[in-house]
């Protein structure tokens, strides 16, 4: 049965506040906090559980290999794994720290996909992003894409290698579908940045029309919409935080876009029934959206056709975002209810419930069962990550070699209880 299946990022047992990511406002702000390793995979956890009782289809994605030994050998270092982190450390320490990354989390960063009903062989297909932008995302595809090779081996799917790094492509983050319903064909809206603002623009339009190519798509069917410089400069360094479709629901910033109107009337035009649910910059400006993360939570369809928004606990904290979500639900609109979960940690470093996590529209059946989640393996989870991920990690820690040593035994311990 072909469904929506979402697919979490396991929040790694590196998971740290080293700040390297430029642009993302909420990672610069807690620049050199203390990370709670544990507590970010728990909540990651916990998020999926939730998931899972609203009766959707789940899956993750495993953490990176960190320290990245493999990459630091190819700027020079040499030596065992821990000489090799040693001498990393010791020489740059900035450096090091992009190879101690846990960004992988984001799993909306991973791949952008399309599903078989809107490519032109009929199969679903998954371009892995190549996140050229920043150095310690650019180091994360070739493992990646190892993963979705794995996740994705049946002949219902096509994996494809990252596009050159010179067209930076951010994945699904920068990707919506609108669409009757997840299994019928839809209309791919693909969003890219203009350089020359206040922050880098993380989507080049290239990027996104190679994968479109790549993918078979149907160029009649087929947008590729700027996002709004404002956007950008307020911190939305991807689409997902002012954007967010599903089926046939646009949830959108009314400055996310540098031609609103023109998204709209295509998308009226392509998919007549379309609900453009969008939220006015006089109830919720950029800078709330931005730091609430209104719009990278979850919009998704119940088992009974409704829709609901899964957001962070920061969007209920802020009063206008509150207010706004109050009337919306007060009103008769697509959106019918809204749930709140606790994923602070993941936040504190620039990511919210949709950073998260990866929607790929398929056959649970054609998965790889040990990327897809039930009750049972969740508990496994939690118990092994309450045993093996470090409690806390300040950024002067990431030199620790024991602090290494109990990075590589817990992921080591991951694979192994799923079967890897």
């Amino acid at each position: 049965m072909i469904r929506e299946i979402n697919f979490d990022g396991l929040i790694g047992p590196t998971h740290n506040y080293a700040a390297l990511s430029f642009g993302n406002l909420a990672s610069a702000s807690n620049a050199g906090a203390e990370s709670r390793p544990r507590e970010a995979a728990l909540q990651g956890l916990a998020k999926m559980r939730f998931a899972l009782s609203l009766g959707l289809a789940q899956g993750l994605l495993l953490p990176l290999e960190r320290p990245n030994t493999r990459w630091l050998r190819t700027l020079g270092f040499t030596g065992s794994d821990a000489e090799v982190c040693a001498a990393a450390h010791d020489d740059d320490p900035k450096l090091f720290a992009q190879a101690c990354s846990a960004s992988s989390m984001w799993t909306a960063n991973a791949a952008t996909v399309s599903p078989a009903a809107d490519a032109g062989d009929g199969r679903t297909h998954l371009s892995v992003a190549n996140l050229s932008r920043m150095t310690h995302r650019s180091i994360e595809h070739p493992e990646t894409e190892a993963q979705l090779r794995l996740a994705f081996a049946h002949p219902a799917f096509a994996v494809h290698s990252a596009i050159p790094a010179t067209f930076g492509d951010e994945g699904a983050a920068n990707h919506m579908r609108i669409t009757a319903a997840h299994g019928e064909p839809g209309v791919e809206v693909f969003v890219y940045g203009e350089e020359g603002g206040r922050f880098p623009a993380r989507q080049n339009r290239r990027a996104s029309q190679a994968v479109a190519r790549r993918h078979g798509l149907d160029p009649a069917r087929t947008l590729f919409v700027a996002q709004s410089g404002a956007a950008i400069d307020a911190g939305a360094f991807h689409n997902d935080v002012v954007a967010v479709a599903n089926e046939n629901v646009l949830f959108a910033h009314e400055l996310a876009f540098a031609d609103a109107d023109g998204l709209k009337a295509d998308l009226a035009r392509l998919l007549p029934g379309v609900q453009v649910v969008e939220v006015p910059v006089a109830a919720v400006s950029l800078d709330d959206a931005v730091r609430s993360y209104l719009f990278n939570s979850q919009l998704v369809t119940l088992p009974d056709g409704s829709m609901a928004l899964i957001l962070p606990r920061e969007s209920e904290a802020c009063v206008p975002v509150k207010a706004w979500l109050d009337v919306m639900l007060a009103g008769n609109g697509p959106i019918r209810a809204v749930h709140f979960v606790d994923v602070r940690e993941s936040m504190r470093n620039g990511g919210g419930p949709a950073c998260l996590r990866l929607r790929v529209v398929a056959d649970p059946a054609t998965v790889d069962v040990r990327f897809l989640l039930d009750e049972a393996k969740i508990d496994r989870l939690e118990a092994l990550i309450a045993a093996n991920w470090p409690d806390r990690i300040g950024v002067g820690d990431l030199g620790n070699p024991a602090l290494w040593a109990q990075v590589w035994a817990a992921r080591t311990a991951l694979l192994a209880e799923l079967g890897f």
